[in-house]
């Protein structure tokens, strides 16, 4: 018992701030008015995931750039491309939150790890994690123009600036930070670090479940009834998505002559989604969080038993070459 509670700490805490700024949204509500500090905890979370990066990961992969290619283009255009569909399928608030579950980049919180987990070539991963990472302030405005444009609030500058500062700056500074002699501190404490930058996403979904209620409550009463049609449908259409990204990354990277290692990191670094991230953005545009923690949750799930297989199973895991 105590070693599952262990083990599934983080997703039973997931559970809990939602439950958590959810029931108790308006006692929590002031604090969505403090702007400065949900962008100051984005900051200092993708810090220190940005200071445990490897740089020298990174430059192994530019020397076989067509897989980190693979899964960077799958992450950016074929996963939000997926996600279109179930606007016909989703009300407009759930429909906006997937949407920018699909735009946002690779986290930096677990695609390496589940990568290595599988048997994968992680430098790939990380390649993808940070080129998907800073060239999130082009897509994310791009795509919200184009298709949430009804729904934001701030002008494609305005959020362009703001992942600037709140991603892109830290990371940089991070990475800067590990050249100018800190990467052995870095190293010494990447468990402190990383438990405590779970600590700041899951500030950052309590907040973002406070949001949320305040578009439920602003729904019809029919469509509260319906809400737990709606969730079914979500779910299904997450699961979908993901693994429909998945499955293109691996396939995508066979056909293009790609190892098993590499196939591997691209079937994963392909469809993972930074939940930190898409809670900001999220919020900032006033759709659904409940998406992008859907989102985290079932990628962390499937790709758990996915790697698990892979790792047991060697090469008989991924399907023979046709």
């Amino acid at each position: 018992m105590w070693v599952a509670l262990k083990k599934h700490w983080f997703l039973l805490a997931l559970a809990a701030c939602f439950s958590t700024g959810y029931f108790a949204s308006e006692t929590l509500q002031p604090l969505m008015a403090m702007t400065t500090l949900r962008s100051g905890i984005v900051f200092v979370v993708m810090w220190m995931m940005g200071f445990t990066l490897h740089a020298e990961a990174i430059r192994r992969s530019v020397r076989r750039p067509l897989p980190s290619l693979l899964a960077i283009g799958i992450n950016i255009l074929v996963v939000p491309l997926l996600c279109l569909p179930t606007q016909w399928l989703l009300p407009r608030a759930e429909f906006g939150g997937l949407y920018v579950v699909s735009l946002v980049p690779c986290t930096l919180a677990s695609a390496a790890v589940w990568t290595r987990k599988a048997g994968g070539n992680d430098s790939i991963a990380l390649m993808t994690t940070v080129v998907t990472n800073l060239a999130c302030i082009v897509v994310v405005p791009v795509g919200v123009a184009l298709v949430l444009a009804r729904q934001a609030d701030i002008s494609a500058i305005e959020q362009m600036q703001k992942l600037a500062t709140i991603v892109v700056a830290p990371l940089v500074l991070a990475q800067a930070m590990r050249y100018f002699g800190l990467a052995a501190f870095a190293d010494r404490h990447k468990i402190r670090l990383s438990f405590l930058a779970q600590f700041g996403i899951l500030s950052m979904v309590v907040l973002g479940s406070v949001a949320s209620a305040g578009v439920v409550q602003q729904a019809s009463e029919s469509a509260s009834r319906s809400m737990g049609i709606t969730l079914i449908t979500l779910a299904l259409l997450v699961m979908a998505i993901h693994l429909a990204a998945f499955g293109i990354g691996v396939f995508s990277a066979r056909a293009a002559g790609a190892d098993r290692e590499s196939q591997i990191a691209v079937g994963i670094g392909g469809s993972q989604k930074t939940l930190m991230v898409g809670l900001q953005i999220a919020i900032d545009l006033g759709v659904s969080v409940i998406p992008m923690l859907m989102y985290h949750l079932l990628q962390l799930t499937i790709d758990t038993v996915i790697a698990a297989r892979w790792r047991a199973g060697g090469e008989e895991s991924v399907p023979p070459e046709g």
